[in-house]
């Protein structure tokens, strides 16, 4: 484990992330998707709260971190009609999901169900912006995504005891953004596509 002081410096790289995700919403070229920036924002606000409650310490900063940049890229998509994703069916499908699992997360008692159904909640919330790095990388930006990844590490070695309360939340976001990262720099999702048109207009 590091000095828990590291994690001010995984809040400087996740302000830094902010504010090129912003930055590029702002100008158009990224296009977020809002369902998945309004869950992960509500998701990392009350895990935060969680967090405060089971005395995380230091470390709980970079998960109210994890809520509020996802709320600024919201607000930043509300600014630039032309910087924020077409919802569509899947999207609200999702979306409605997430929702459901945080309801039940909510309500339920049981601790180990409840971690479950808000780790599944992030994760179904992340699936919106996952299939839209794979059609289409170029509407996102690989930075804020590379970022993250840094700071849930930096968070998770920050932790004095590594308890499930403390590290899962930080290492199911660690994993999906570093998923992301991959989709988006390596443009691996239209280049696969477009491998498969080509084998199918092969004559036969």
């Amino acid at each position: 484990m590091i000095d828990p002081r590291f994690i001010y410096l995984a809040l400087a790289l996740a302000a830094l992330g902010a504010f090129g995700y912003v930055r590029d919403t702002l100008r158009g070229v990224t296009m977020p998707n809002r369902v998945t920036w309004s869950l992960w924002g509500i998701e990392g606000v009350l895990a935060f709260a969680v967090e405060i409650q089971q005395h995380v310490g230091l470390a709980s900063l970079m998960t109210l971190m994890l809520g509020l940049v996802p709320f600024a890229v919201v607000l930043a998509s509300f600014k630039n009609p032309n910087g924020v994703w077409t919802l569509g069916v899947f999207d609200i499908a999702c979306g409605a999901i997430a929702l459901a699992g945080l309801i039940f997360w909510g309500f339920v008692h049981e601790s180990t169900v409840a971690l479950v159904a808000f780790v599944g909640a992030d994760q179904v919330a992340s699936w919106p912006t996952v299939r839209k790095s794979w059609r289409a990388p170029a509407s996102e930006s690989a930075g804020v995504f590379l970022l993250g990844c840094a700071n849930c590490a930096i968070t998770i070695l920050t932790l004095h005891a590594f308890t499930t309360a403390g590290a899962l939340f930080p290492g199911c976001v660690f994993v999906t953004d570093l998923v992301m990262s991959v989709l988006i720099l390596t443009r691996v999702g239209p280049r696969a596509r477009a491998n498969l048109a080509s084998v199918r207009q092969i004559p036969r």
